[in-house]
């Protein structure tokens, strides 16, 4: 007798009933859908077709296109936080933050664009951060200042991911994957340069906030923003 499989499992419960359709389902059938095909295919339609529904039982749950958008953004977004942090330092907890958030873009690289014009729910983002946030008030840094660092740190990531992926917004697909020796002894290559472009990034930018938050917390005076020309700096 044929096993079920387990898309057909999550359709159906117990004795063949449909499944309970719930708003985390649909939100992970959506990422299902955009991982195999991309982000043009996401619609409610297709999600439903992938759930076994009509398109029309998921608006008691997502309301429009946008909000299912944006439901996966801050679904993929809670993946990339999820590992506990380590009892350690501000500065090596927003390394491994940075590191956590690459690895879920590149595990979904069709998400890459996605995540790049649609920003995390603030108040979602801000509760996910928490125990990163955390750290820096430990050391005696203002929340502003917490939050200006995570934010350009996070903004790093997603345009780092996006020139690796390559596939900036408004275009379909991402390069095809390495089918013979030779380009995977170049997709190796590759991989092994973007991750140390990376982490050499990386590291200069926590090491900079290192610097100027240091002396913040320390009573030096915070810098004024300023705005400079290419004639300022000739």
């Amino acid at each position: 007798m044929t096993q079920p499989t387990r898309r057909q499992e999550a359709r159906t419960g117990r004795g063949g009933r449909p499944a309970l359709l719930t708003r985390e389902r649909i939100v992970t059938a959506a990422v299902d859908v955009l991982d195999a095909e991309g982000l043009d295919a996401l619609t409610m339609r297709r999600v439903g077709a992938q759930l076994g529904v009509a398109a029309m039982s998921l608006y008691r749950h997502v309301p429009n296109r946008d909000a299912l958008l944006a439901a996966v953004v801050d679904h993929l977004f809670a993946e990339a936080v999820a590992e506990p942090l380590r009892e350690d330092g501000w500065a090596d907890a927003l390394i491994r933050f940075a590191a956590a958030y690459r690895g879920t873009l590149l595990a979904h690289p069709h998400a890459v664009p996605l995540l790049a014009t649609h920003p995390v729910d603030v108040e979602t983002g801000t509760a996910l951060l928490a125990g990163l946030l955390e750290r820096f008030a430990a050391s005696g840094i203002e929340p502003q200042d917490a939050l200006l660092a995570v934010q350009s740190v996070g903004v790093y990531v997603l345009g780092h991911a996006l020139a690796q992926v390559g596939t900036p917004p408004g275009t379909d697909e991402p390069p095809p994957p390495a089918d013979t020796d030779t380009d995977t002894d170049t997709g190796d290559a590759a991989a092994a340069f973007y991750d140390h472009w990376f982490d050499t990034g990386l590291r200069a930018m926590v090491t900079g906030f290192e610097h100027r938050l240091t002396g913040i917390s320390q009573g030096a005076s915070r810098p004024t923003p300023t705005t400079r020309t290419a004639r300022d700096a000739s």
